[in-house]
């Protein structure tokens, strides 16, 4: 990887994740006025699909024979990018308390790194094992987790899946393209997610409810649609299209390790936008995380490496022999 190709990712890394971490001034009031968390992810998920539509069959210059070989990946990307996380965090959070679920869900890259560890049989480099042990030290700072309920096995269990899907989400996003551009591949997997969330809605087995009242944004009365609007275009279509990209352009591991940025960025967009107050471990914590990124960036020797384990034990490449011992 060259040193402009790996600038370059880490730049629309850092853009998704902070693209992400907007959504939360903007749906909570959504959530406080009556919609349910599947329908708002629901219609968030459309409108970032319907705004990407465009460009992807500009990218794709009017074919969509690469969406249709690509299927099972959009499908993956669908099910668990889109609806599989969002739906198990926003579950999860019903049962155990908000900071505990963050930090269960974005556990996701120490997650990949234990599988390739496991399924590869080669222990990754000291300076990955130091760099996420720092990362996850940061990630316990800035989410703060503790008090505010109890930690209710079930609540633990729909954290875990969240985890497990944030962590497949980096996977298939990382995928060889075969064709398929990554505005494509975002596009397709959230309209496709869309879809999935409105008939897992109309079966009655989760809430799906919506409202047209009026709702409190940064202390100013406007339409529902308004955080929306902000939702659908920043916080997801450009988020996913630009965390795709990234993730084609730095492997799972690193781009899942950057991603761990839109925790602290949630925390300093509640602190710009909601004057929430930004604490000196939060702070410390961000820094703790940007630590554990460079020191995993630090390991250079497996670039490929990122997402072998996962794919292997996916069934999708064979794993490397061991070389022979020196006797």
């Amino acid at each position: 990887m060259s040193r402009r190709h790996l600038s370059t990712g880490l730049l629309v890394a850092v853009v998704a994740a902070a693209s992400f971490g907007v959504s939360g001034p903007f749906v909570k009031p959504l959530l406080e006025s009556g919609w349910s968390p599947v329908a708002a992810v629901a219609l968030r998920a459309l409108v970032g699909g319907v705004v990407l539509a465009p460009i992807a069959l500009v990218a794709l210059r009017g074919r969509l024979a690469p969406v249709w070989r690509a299927r099972r990946r959009v499908l993956g990307m669908a099910v668990i990018g889109v609806a599989g996380t969002q739906v198990f965090y926003f579950a999860a959070i019903q049962h155990i308390p908000v900071g505990t679920a963050i930090l269960l869900e974005y556990m996701a890259p120490l997650l990949l790194v234990v599988i390739a560890w496991v399924a590869t049989r080669r222990r990754p480099a000291a300076v990955v094992l130091v760099g996420s042990a720092v990362a996850a030290a940061g990630l316990l700072l800035v989410v703060s987790p503790g008090g505010g309920g109890a930690l209710d096995p079930v609540g633990i269990a729909l954290g875990v899946a969240a985890m497990v899907c944030c962590a497949g989400y980096f996977v298939i996003a990382a995928l060889p393209s075969d064709g398929l551009p990554p505005v494509a591949l975002a596009a397709s997997g959230l309209l496709v997610g869309s879809a999935l969330l409105g008939l897992l809605g109309l079966t009655g087995l989760v809430p799906f409810t919506a409202t047209a009242d009026d709702v409190v944004v940064l202390g100013s009365t406007v339409p529902w649609w308004v955080p929306m609007l902000v939702v659908g275009l920043v916080a997801t279509s450009l988020a996913y299209a630009t965390s795709i990209t990234a993730s084609s352009m730095l492997g799972s591991r690193l781009a899942s390790f950057v991603g761990l940025l839109e925790v602290a960025a949630a925390a300093i967009w509640a602190w710009v936008l909601l004057d929430e107050q930004l604490t000196a471990l939060q702070l410390v914590g961000g820094a703790l995380i940007v630590a554990g990124i460079v020191a995993v960036r630090a390991d250079t020797s497996t670039e490929r490496d990122d997402s072998a384990g996962v794919l292997v034990a996916a069934g999708v490449e064979e794993p490397e022999r061991s070389a022979p011992s020196p006797t």
